[in-house]
């Protein structure tokens, strides 16, 4: 096997109805939901940047998801769609048989209005993961850098690494101080916390301008990046072009996008 051997486990997509168990506000941009229902039952996810797509009740309260074919997703003539959004599954509970979903909570789309309100008993439909990137797990250093909404992806990272000598460092910029989470970790890991205090979002540099200062320890580094898509492209330009980072040891993704005249997309 060739060194650093990144590869995508796919799985096949299945759609479940399932029903909010529990709600918790984590922080001030951050709320828990937990979900569960037998049609949970064998939910796979494989990576820590996995996602569902989560489907929430249309104009009509219905909740109208797609068939897979093999020419892709059909859905139903005449109803509405239902709005859908990517989310990490931050936790799955195989004993209990409950998914912890992380919600952050900015804007005012589909997702974060029917996060704000749900109750133990509200219904919500999900699908996939369809597929899983696996990281390889010879690297000797791993750099972590996303916003609050790449949060749930890091923790989950920092919890399922092992304590193998493998060292990692993590920048996770935040609206306030008060954001901040504790974070579980086996491996030799550094976290800092980048705060805005005000600046918004998208257009804070606060990432850019640590990545810019970041003195690369000796060794082979992977770098993974997740935050507004403009922001992430970026970020991947620039380690690709001044530090000469291969492409395979970069995996940055776009979580959401910033829409100047609009609502900002997840």
């Amino acid at each position: 096997m060739s060194l650093h051997e990144s590869r995508v486990v796919r799985h096949p997509v299945v759609f479940r109805r399932v029903q909010v168990i529990s709600t918790q506000v984590l922080s001030p941009s951050m709320r828990r939901i937990v979900v569960g229902g037998e049609e949970l039952a064998g939910f796979t996810s494989g990576a820590p940047d996995d996602h569902v797509k989560l489907f929430f009740p249309n104009a009509e309260g219905e909740f109208v998801t797609p068939t897979m074919t093999p020419q892709g997703p059909v859905y139903p003539e005449g109803k509405a769609h239902s709005p859908m959004r990517d989310y990490t599954p931050r936790h799955y509970d195989v004993e209990a048989n409950t998914l912890t979903l992380d919600f952050v909570r900015h804007g005012d789309g589909p997702a974060v209005r029917w996060a704000e309100r749900a109750q133990p008993g509200d219904a919500l439909a999900l699908g996939g993961p369809r597929g899983s990137f696996v990281a390889a797990d010879d690297f000797d250093h791993y750099v972590l850098l996303g916003d609050e909404t790449a949060l749930p992806a890091i923790s989950r990272w920092l919890e399922e690494m092992p304590d193998d000598g493998r060292q990692v460092q993590v920048f996770i910029e935040i609206p306030e101080e008060d954001d901040r989470q504790d974070l579980q970790c086996q491996a030799d890991a550094q976290v800092s916390w980048l705060e805005r205090n005000g600046v918004p979002a998208a257009t804070s540099t606060l990432l850019e301008d640590t990545l810019r200062d970041f003195d690369p320890p000796e060794g082979d580094t992977f770098y993974w990046i997740a935050c507004e898509s403009r922001r992430a492209r970026m970020m991947r330009k620039f380690l690709e072009g001044h530090l000469q980072v291969p492409k395979d040891w970069i995996r940055a993704t776009g979580y959401w996008k910033h829409d100047a005249n609009g609502e900002d997309e997840d």
